[in-house]
Order: structure tokens, then C-alpha cells, then sequence
């Protein structure tokens, strides 16, 4: 377990990294983006926006699949104290996966796996940053829904 836990921590640190490195590549200080990830989600989705991705080869994808879950599961541990984990999956070509956990509004613990929302987006273009990042949240229950209006009158 104590094996899992660090392999977890490398992996945050480094998509933490990266994240600010797509951040400050984009023109958004690191100053500002540890003030407020979400800062940069506008200039994330222009940049995706402008992509030539019917030109992309599997490298351009993997690049592009690695910043977006990189940034993805950072906003979520900055946003909502969520953490990222190590889960061992049998069933996973390398035998674990990375997962971003966090407390939901329902007090249960979910996990989310940034990879697997990142390319559901892929699959489904065009490719939001805010949907992208609204079903992470979803996933993890961290924001209220709703299955109906917001209010109703008297």
C-alpha cells in the first residue's frame, strides 16, 4: 500500500508540473494559476479549439491526451481538496490505474479517473475543457445537481 501511496504522489507532482507547464506555455503565470486553475480554462479551450487534430498522429494525441488529464486532475485536487490514487487494476495493460478521489456533497468518497474523461471527450468532439472538467465533478459528486429547475415558485 505505502508503494502505491508514493507512486501516487510522484504522479501528482508531475501532473502538477505539467499542468503549470501548459499554463505558463499559454500565457498564464504560475503566480496566477496557483491562485485560480480555472484561469486557465479559456485560453486551454481556444488552444484545443485551434488544434489541426484531423492532422494529428498518435503522438499529437498522446501529447494532447497528457496535458488535459494532467490539468483535468489538477484542478480537481486544487478546487476540491480531491488527491490522486493508485488503484491496481488486473484488467489495465500495466496493471494499475491512476484515479483522482474526493469527498462528495453526499460525504461518500468517489474516484474519478482523469484519463477515461479525457478520452470520452476525444471520442465526442468537439472537445470541451469545462464539460470535460463538469463531468470529473459530476463523477465525483462534489457539485450540487439538479433534476429539475433550480427553484420553483409558490
Amino acid at each position: 500500500m505505502q508503494g502505491l501511496a508514493e507512486d501516487a504522489r510522484k504522479w501528482s507532482e508531475g501532473a502538477h508540473r505539467n499542468a503549470v507547464g501548459l499554463a505558463t506555455a499559454l500565457g498564464l503565470p504560475a503566480e496566477r494559476y496557483a491562485e485560480d486553475a480555472l484561469l486557465l480554462m479559456p485560453a486551454l479551450q481556444n488552444y484545443v479549439d485551434l488544434l489541426p487534430l484531423g492532422e494529428f498522429e498518435k503522438e499529437d494525441w498522446i501529447a494532447l491526451h497528457t496535458d488535459l488529464t494532467s490539468y483535468l486532475g489538477d484542478v480537481l485536487v486544487r478546487r476540491w481538496g480531491a488527491a490522486w490514487g493508485k488503484v491496481e487494476d488486473p484488467d489495465s495493460p500495466v496493471g494499475h490505474r491512476y484515479v483522482v478521489e474526493a469527498t462528495g456533497l453526499d460525504n461518500a468518497v468517489h474516484q474519478v479517473e482523469p484519463y477515461d474523461v479525457v478520452m470520452e471527450e476525444f471520442e465526442n468532439p468537439p472537445i470541451g475543457i469545462g464539460r470535460m472538467l463538469a463531468n470529473a465533478e459530476a463523477v465525483l459528486h462534489v457539485t450540487p445537481t439538479t433534476n429539475g429547475p433550480a427553484h420553483t415558485t409558490p
